[in-house]
């Protein structure tokens, strides 16, 4: 081509840029259009329905003012159903009224009530091959019943092995309404029904009524999520207090229509989630029956007064607060006996929590104190060797399990004490970075020891130049754009690079094992059985790799008894303390779990006194071990010479002799000469040559070659 022919077609090798495709760039535009410009269509749903449910409640607080004038509405009040009094008698006797001088009943119930329940079928069909003394009461109570629709309403729910409830009660107090004498007081909350084979509890909502002068309690409990009307809560209290009764629900439905209004002018809309509540239709009626208390009525108020806002006035012990009750459905015959129920009161819950947050706060920083001393006393890759990283794992893993249950645990407690939660939150959550961050380091040590085999690198090869023969310019066809190369696929390069980075093998296995736990969690059976097997692994781990390595472990006794104390502290708590915040059962096995644990200990311990493998029979107590002094050949040509040199060590670049003058001096002559001038040098696998003391000294800071990179057994 001439030099004056500027405007030619190119080479044919040349390959032109293709443009890139403007389609992701705009869908890409589009979808950030969408994010800043979208507002959430749950948010205007459910502000939607709160508004409509405002106007319903208007509407029935309307009807309902007329009905109690006594104008005709569009509300009526069902019949009383006879049969269900005398049936709550049989179980619930009506509560007296009590002298005031001698004894009173709690005036606010406010707090968590737990208590025992007895399953009874009382269908006509169950109800005839019983012979207790209610009988004749349940089947006249039943009588009524649509049988057809039974099934249906009963759901999936196991409703025979449900053996334990769970009340939180809000109590609002009394409230002078005009026309009313009795002390009646306005309560909703929540029962959770307890089946220990499933994974959830049965949620039901709770809307009732509670006596103060007797102590007596009736309402609904209906399932979550489906609202009630609380106009018809007269129609399950005695005849006597009916109409009293009525007259304090309509202060009540005020204050919600208050309420709902005040929550739509502010924009705060509550979206409502039935987190997997099993399907019911079981609607039930609730009676229950203070004790009453020997503390005069006077002192139970200054004590009462004082919870609701302390002054520091004494007052007297606060006395425990136990009720029985019945819990009954009428379209699903079902009956339920509550007994040995006890109650604690929300300000007594808090104070509890926030003790237990202060112990938890201490024992997890002691904790953090310990590792770190660990960590400063074994950093080098010599001590690291003899860690084993699945006990820094285990125990990681149960810190993150930990600071994800106190934060939840504040975020339901939503009160005062919530904020004293996140110390030991915090606190495990730095213990586990700590933890995790200590794994990475160890398996960065130990991975070139303990892999079996070493990734080859595979370098692409040159492709093969191909000549073409000259052609003419005017000949040659015009170019074209190459293809662009197809790169691997996505999920390939992922595998790649977890092939390749230890540390994302790492990070990865434990996001999918946290996950893994999170959902097994859900399960309060196999909780236990996850929390068994990882107090259970602490330190065996650590006992099985010293004596397969046959050295000592590099952890203090500081760090074992101190770390295994603070942490079979919340195993203690919550496993055999019966009024522990969560209210879980006490388990015997714990103390054994304990026991396990305390011998793991022990047997770390002695194994840096007696042995790695004092425990385990001669036969297989003897672990093989790499000699890093064979017996080398002299030299050949002067075996005579009075410095034999095997050649020049890589550390410290001298000469490596067979015998070593100096500690020779103190050596005598003959067979320990020989055996002094062996370990004198240290051969690798790799067949590199050191001095025993430079390589002792390198070893302390990694544990390859110096030479060839390749991983050394300890020395």
């Amino acid at each position: 081509m001439e030099r004056g022919d500027e405007n030619g077609p190119p080479p044919i090798d040349v390959r032109f840029q293709q443009q890139r495709s403007s389609i992701p760039s705009f869908l890409f535009i589009i979808f950030m259009l969408f994010l800043l410009t979208n507002h959430n269509g749950d948010e205007y749903l459910s502000r939607s329905r709160f508004q409509d449910a405002l106007q319903v409640m208007n509407d029935q607080l309307s009807n309902y003012t007329v009905w109690l004038n006594g104008g005709s509405s569009n509300f009526s009040m069902p019949e009383s159903p006879t049969a269900l009094f005398s049936l709550g008698q049989s179980f619930v006797p009506y509560g007296p009224k009590l002298d005031r001088t001698h004894g009173s009943y709690f005036p606010n119930t406010t707090g968590f009530i737990r208590g025992s329940l007895d399953f009874y079928n009382i269908t006509p069909h169950s109800l005839e091959t019983t012979n207790a003394s209610w009988k004749s009461q349940a089947q006249s109570f039943m009588s009524e019943a649509n049988l057809t629709e039974l099934s249906d309403k009963l759901g999936s729910w196991n409703w025979s092995a449900t053996r334990n409830l769970a009340w939180s009660v809000v109590d609002r107090g009394p409230v002078f309404v005009e026309g009313v004498s009795e002390r009646i007081a306005m309560i909703h909350g929540k029962i959770d029904l307890t089946d220990p084979t499933s994974a959830y509890d049965m949620q039901l909502e709770f809307y009732g009524v509670h006596f103060v002068s007797n102590g007596s309690i009736y309402g609904f409990a209906v399932p979550n999520g489906r609202g009630f009307d609380i106009r018809y809560i007269p129609v399950i209290v005695p005849e006597s207090v009916r109409n009293e009764t009525a007259r304090v629900i309509k202060p009540e439905l005020a204050s919600r229509i208050k309420k709902v209004q005040e929550m739509i002018d502010a924009g705060v809309v509550e979206q409502e989630s039935q987190g997997g509540n099993p399907e019911t239709n079981c609607e039930f009626v609730l009676h229950a029956q203070i004790e009453p208390s020997p503390i005069f009525e006077e002192l139970m108020q200054d004590l009462e007064d004082e919870l609701q806002k302390p002054t520091g006035k004494w007052t007297t012990e606060r006395p425990p607060m136990r009720l029985n009750g019945m819990l009954v459905s009428q379209h699903c015959g079902l009956l339920y006996r509550l007994h040995d129920a006890d109650g604690l009161r929300s300000q007594s819950f808090f104070r509890k929590i926030i003790n237990y947050a202060s112990f938890s706060s201490i024992f997890y920083l002691v904790m953090l104190v310990l590792l770190s001393r660990q960590i400063d006393r074994a950093h080098t890759p010599a001590a690291l060797t003899r860690l084993s990283l699945w006990g820094f794992l285990v125990q990681a893993i149960v810190d993150s399990v930990a600071f994800a249950g106190h934060i939840t645990f504040a975020i339901l407690t939503n009160g005062r004490s919530s904020m004293s939660l996140v110390a030991p939150a915090f606190l495990a959550f730095v213990l586990f970075a700590l933890e995790a961050q200590h794994v990475i380091l160890i398996n960065q040590i130990q991975a070139p020891e303990d892999a079996a085999t070493q990734q080859t690198r595979h370098t692409p090869s040159p492709a093969p130049s191909i000549t073409t023969p000259a052609t003419d310019p005017a000949q040659s066809p015009s170019p074209t754009a190459s293809p662009r190369p197809a790169g691997p696929p996505f999920f390939q390069l992922v595998i790649r690079h977890l092939r390749a980075d230890p540390q994302a093998r790492i990070w990865l296995g434990m996001f999918l094992f946290i996950t893994f736990i999170i959902r097994v969690i859900v399960s309060p059976s196999l909780t236990l059985l996850f929390l068994g097997c990882m107090y259970s692994m602490f330190w065996l781990p650590q006992i099985i790799r010293s004596a397969k390595q046959g050295r000592p472990s590099a952890l203090s006794a500081e760090y074992l008894i101190g770390t295994s104390i603070c942490r079979l502290y919340f195993a203690l708590y919550f496993l055999t303390c019966p009024k522990n915040v969560l209210d879980v059962r006490p388990r015997r096995w714990a103390y054994y779990l304990c026991a396990f644990v305390l011998f793991q200990v022990a047997v770390v311990l002695l194994q840096q006194r007696l042995g790695p493998a004092f425990f385990l029979p001669k036969r297989f107590a003897t672990t093989e071990t790499y000699n890093y002094h064979p017996p080398l050949p002299l030299s050949v040509s002067d075996p005579e010479a009075p410095e034999q040199s095997l050649g020049d060590c890589s550390i410290c670049m001298e000469a490596i002799h067979a015998e070593d003058p100096k500690p020779l001096q103190h050596v005598a002559a003959g067979l320990l000469q020989k055996v002094g001038g062996r370990k004198n040098y240290s051969l690798a696998p790799c067949h590199h040559l050191f001095h025993t003391e430079c390589l002792e000294k390198w070893l302390a800071i990694k544990n390859i070659c110096p030479q060839c990179r390749r991983p050394l057994p300890p020395l």
